[in-house]
């Protein structure tokens, strides 16, 4: 009888036990990842991008609707900004960003009855609409393509390699604004120093950089390397001559003679002293020494 209660008790006591794990709550499984259809991607916490990238002549784009391989198309954006796309004929694209452009064809199928609700994606290809030059003395002279809408003059000059070392320290960017001819004067060394970030423009489509030589002063007779030499700002005549390597030890600095053109372009000869500034298109003549 004894055995018997026994059993009965451990029974009891692992159904109860039984029963409680059942009701104790269980850890949450793990979220499965987001099931993604094929033309889509994932959303990500980022960064709010720039401004977005504007269609322009010469574009070249790929679009693609979801499960419609038929509208795959890769065309380029025309000069007057259109392109042709199958059931809808010719869209104007120019001036929108990739997402307008996506709607406004996703709109056009909806409107004539082809889909219902298509997706839509856009690539841009190649870019070449919405370009600046730069030019002059400049390591990379050429075109290069405003990718975003807020490009300013000293990425683009970054971008064409810098300055060469024969180039002046003026930038000068020409383009239109509001239908407007648009000029600015730019200071290179204090652009970069950060003393003129206004001049810092933003650049548009179409707009022109360019850098000129940098003005020279010449140096002939009695000096060690004569030739031209790039005028620096506030240079003497003493820092011209040492840009030269100085005088010969027949040449002597008591004895210069300065040729300028005067305002009425005729040469001017003068006996410079040797804190006078150097202007363009100076010629320093170092002559011999008398003793």
């Amino acid at each position: 009888m004894t055995r018997q209660l026994r059993l009965l008790l451990c029974g009891f006591l692992a159904a109860c036990t039984f029963a409680v794990q059942a009701q104790a709550p269980r850890p949450p499984a793990p979220a499965a990842p987001a099931q993604v259809a094929p033309g889509q991607s994932v959303a990500r916490q980022a960064p709010q991008p720039g401004p977005e990238y504007k269609l322009g002549p010469g574009d070249a784009i790929r679009i693609q609707v979801f499960q419609n391989p038929d509208l795959t198309v890769e065309a380029r954006v025309s000069e007057n900004g259109t392109i042709s796309y199958p059931l809808i004929g010719s869209v104007q694209v120019g001036g929108l960003s990739i997402g307008q452009a996506e709607r406004r064809i996703a709109d056009a199928l909806v409107k004539g009855g082809y889909l219902k609700s298509p997706q839509v994606n856009m690539n841009l290809l190649q870019v070449r609409g919405n370009q600046v030059a730069v030019l002059g003395q400049v390591q990379k002279p050429g075109r290069f393509p405003l990718e975003t809408t807020n490009v300013r003059a000293s990425e683009m000059l970054a971008a064409a390699g810098g300055v060469t070392p024969e180039g002046d320290d003026v930038l000068v960017v020409t383009g239109s604004r509001n239908g407007q001819q648009f000029r600015r004067v730019i200071d290179i060394p204090a652009l970069f120093a950060g003393l003129r970030p206004e001049d810092d423009v933003l650049l548009q489509d179409g707009d022109t950089l360019y850098v000129s030589r940098a003005p020279m002063f010449y140096i002939y007779g009695e000096a060690q390397r004569p030739g031209p030499y790039r005028v620096e700002r506030g240079m003497t005549v003493m820092q011209a001559l040492a840009a030269g390597g100085g005088v010969t030890p027949r040449g002597s600095e008591n004895r210069l003679k300065l040729h300028r053109t005067g305002p009425d372009g005729r040469i001017v000869e003068t006996t410079p002293r040797l804190t006078d500034l150097v202007q363009p298109n100076d010629v320093i003549y170092v002559r011999e020494s008398l003793f």
